[in-house]
C-alpha cells in the first residue's frame, strides 16, 4: 500500500483562517460600538437591508501580484455588505477600473454574491472596521497592522502595491519597508522619506513597487481632485509594473 501523507493546507486556507480571525476581532471598543450601532439604526436606502456590522474581511486572488490597499470600510459600504469597497461610491471607481486593467471579471460589485472575482489582484484595508467619519485613531490602526503583516506574509508572490490614500501609503511603508537604498547605512546616503503625491513610485522590500493613489471618496471625485482618466492610469501602471 502506497504510503499517503497529508497534503499540507493551501495558501488560499491560511488566508481564510485569518479572514475568519479578522471577523471575530473585538480590539478596538470605539469600533466595535461604531460599526454595531450603523448596523442597527441604518440609513432609510437601506432599512430593508441586513447590515453585517463586523469587521470587514479582505478578499481577492491568494496568488495576487497586485494588492490594493484602502483605509477602512465605509459605514454603510462594507459594513453593510461584508465585503472591502462593495455598495459603495469608492467600490463602484475601483472596481470599474480593475476591471479596465484586468485585474477583475466584472466593473460591478453590489454584494458578496454578485459573482465578482480578482484576477491577480486582492484587495485590504489598512483598518478592518468602519470607523466613525471615516478617521480611524492611530491606536486603532496599530492593532490591525498584525493582520496586514500575515497577509503580506500570506501574500509573497505580490509586487506591486496600489496605496489609495495618504493614510494607505503610510501604513503600506510602514508595514513591507522601503528598499534597502532607502535605509539609513553606514556610508550610504539616506534618501529623504518619501511623499504622499498621487502616481508617485516608491520601492519597497521584497523587490516591491508601491503606487500612491488619491482615494476614489466623494470628496475626491465630486471636487475634481481625483478624474477617472487618472485613476485608470494608476492601474494601468500596476498592469505594466505587474505583468513586465
Amino acid at each position: 500500500m502506497a504510503n499517503l501523507r497529508k497534503t499540507p493546507p493551501v495558501i488560499a486556507d491560511s488566508i481564510a483562517t485569518l479572514q475568519q480571525e479578522i471577523i471575530e476581532c473585538r480590539k478596538c471598543l470605539r469600533l466595535v460600538e461604531w460599526r454595531q450601532r450603523v448596523a442597527h439604526e441604518k440609513v432609510r436606502r437601506f432599512r430593508d437591508q441586513d447590515y453585517w456590522g463586523r469587521p470587514v474581511p479582505s478578499f481577492g486572488d491568494p496568488a495576487a501580484r497586485l494588492l490594493v490597499v484602502g483605509l477602512a470600510p465605509a459605514a454603510h459600504g462594507g459594513n453593510r455588505t461584508g465585503r472591502i469597497f462593495t455598495g459603495d461610491r469608492s467600490g463602484d471607481w475601483l472596481f470599474r477600473a480593475l476591471h479596465k486593467a484586468g485585474f477583475a471579471n466584472q466593473p460591478v460589485s453590489e454584494n458578496r454574491n454578485d459573482g465578482l472575482k480578482l484576477i491577480d489582484c486582492y484587495v485590504t484595508a489598512a483598518v478592518r472596521c468602519a470607523p466613525p467619519e471615516n478617521k480611524p485613531l492611530p491606536a486603532e490602526i496599530a492593532n490591525c497592522r498584525p493582520y496586514l503583516l500575515r497577509e503580506l506574509a500570506l501574500l509573497n508572490r505580490v509586487r506591486v502595491v496600489v496605496a489609495l490614500g495618504r493614510l494607505a501609503f503610510d501604513v503600506a511603508i510602514g508595514s513591507i519597508g522601503l528598499d534597502v537604498t532607502d535605509v539609513e547605512q553606514p556610508g550610504v546616503r539616506k534618501r529623504a522619506r518619501p511623499q504622499f503625491t498621487h502616481g508617485a513610485e516608491v520601492d519597497l522590500q521584497r523587490g516591491i513597487t508601491l503606487i500612491a493613489s488619491f482615494h476614489p471618496s466623494q470628496q475626491n471625485t465630486f471636487t475634481g481632485k481625483l478624474t477617472e482618466s487618472m485613476f485608470d492610469r494608476i492601474f494601468s501602471r500596476a498592469a505594466t509594473l505587474v505583468r513586465r
